[in-house]
């Protein structure tokens, strides 16, 4: 059976998906949950099943269902198995400008202020469906372990505990990465599937969704964040400075806007709001030295903007 989704993608069996349950789950969850797949899997409950089915839905419980159980049904099997389950979650912070989602639940986690609520929501839907179809149990185990990566990522991922975000994103509206300054390819999705994108790019189109609506405050916040996990991303640099000049506030709109361009000379956006920064500085020098005090008030920040009305 071949899951090509979120932890699977890390060379790692995500039992958690399997049994569509928490990455927090205690032993008594555990067993819950196996019983209730168990009964659906069982013959007595496919009376009516082709052969084909049953035979799928036997080798659903021996070679998926009855392994994660017992792997995490063990104290010892299941500590260990913590252990790896969040050394994947760091390696996929680590990965994070390769790493894409194709779910529009495990994109909305990434980008979500309420991580274990989204989480927990989520992963409730797609357990109730998981097992209702067999055509369709691989396809939910792969969904619900992208879920459970990202969860990895926000909680445990950039080693903060509970406080830590994501990776964010690089990119634009376009879908191209432009991660530090370099090109990223862009696999072809599925047809049958959305379109995929990148953790840190979900997060910088969140940004903009802010931004538009000139909630900056809450825009600055996205961004600053996404460079605590991701320091050297320039697109983020240079997107905080747009919002920081739009916000009023010049002096960190140059320091970023400086900092997008040392990581990443040929950033457009950056080396145009450098352009409007100068200008800006050059007007109001000029101002100061012989204008009036109306003039003045509409130099530097706001004469970028149409000026300050008092």
């Amino acid at each position: 059976m071949n899951i090509d989704q979120g932890l699977f993608r890390l060379d790692f069996i995500d039992y958690h998906a399997v049994l569509g349950i928490s990455i927090e789950a205690d032993a008594k969850q555990v067993r819950k949950r196996y019983l209730k797949i168990a009964r659906k899997l069982h013959p007595d409950s496919l009376r009516t099943a082709t052969p084909e089915q049953k035979q799928q839905a036997s080798e659903l419980l021996s070679k998926l269902v009855n392994p994660a159980y017992e792997k995490l049904s063990h104290e010892k099997d299941s500590a260990e198995y913590g252990v790896f389950l969040r050394l994947k979650g760091q390696q996929a912070t680590q990965q994070q400008d390769t790493i894409l989602l194709s779910t529009e639940s495990a994109r909305e986690l990434a980008g979500t202020p309420n991580v274990d609520n989204a989480y927990n929501a989520a992963l409730k839907r797609l357990a109730e469906a998981q097992y209702e179809s067999l055509e369709k149990v691989p396809d939910l185990i792969g969904q619900i372990s992208e879920l459970n990566m990202v969860y990895l990522m926000r909680k445990v991922g950039s080693g903060k505990g509970s406080q830590s975000r994501a990776a964010v994103a690089s990119g634009d509206s376009t879908g191209q990465s432009t991660t530090e300054g370099a090109e990223a390819p862009q696999p072809a999705a599925a047809p049958s599937r959305p379109k995929r994108i990148t953790v840190i790019e979900s997060y910088l189109n969140r940004a903009k969704e802010f931004e538009a609506k000139k909630n900056y405050p809450r825009a600055i916040l996205e961004l600053r964040e996404a460079l605590q996990s991701h320091p050297k991303n320039a697109a983020c640099h240079s997107q905080l400075a747009s919002v920081y000049l739009k916000a009023g506030q010049a002096t960190m709109a140059k320091i970023h806007c400086n900092k997008a361009l040392d990581l990443n000379p040929n950033d457009q956006l950056a080396s145009m709001l450098k352009q409007r920064l100068e200008k800006s500085g050059q007007k109001g020098s000029s101002k100061k030295a012989g204008g009036s005090k109306d003039s003045q008030s509409k130099g530097g920040l706001f004469g970028l903007f149409g000026g300050k009305k008092k």
